[in-house]
């Protein structure tokens, strides 16, 4: 189930073939090798999954795939007294999530819910 633009939450929502492992996707395109916003608060963040595809509009447009925790434990924070607002803001720098483990790692959603990758419910 896809969502509308600028909505809260997961853009896409999946399920295994038998529709007992669900887990949302926050994806993220960008034109070219940026950061990535992700707010001023890491908590309202809500997306299991995460996919940054650059070069989006592009025939050859690569895809990194990273888990809630990992966009987390990567993010830079923004020193406010930079800001134009003066407030705190969230980035994923593009080397953080530029490496060789997440691009094109479309794999890692075969081991969801099969070893506890990513935060997928289980559904009894």
């Amino acid at each position: 189930m896809l969502t509308a633009r600028n909505s809260k939450g997961s853009d896409l929502y999946c399920a295994n073939d038998a529709e007992t492992i669900f887990f949302g996707v926050q994806s993220k395109g960008l034109t070219k090798r940026d950061p990535v916003g992700l707010g001023g608060n890491l908590d309202n963040l809500r997306s299991d999954w995460w996919i940054i595809t650059i070069k989006a509009k592009m025939d050859a447009p690569v895809c990194y795939i990273m888990t809630l925790a990992e966009v987390k434990a990567l993010c830079h924070q923004s020193d406010p007294a930079k800001s134009s607002n003066g407030k705190i803001s969230m980035w994923l720098q593009p080397t953080a999530y530029d490496r060789a483990e997440f691009r094109e790692a479309w794999y890692r959603f075969e081991a969801v819910g099969q070893n506890g990758t990513g935060a997928a419910a289980m559904i009894a």
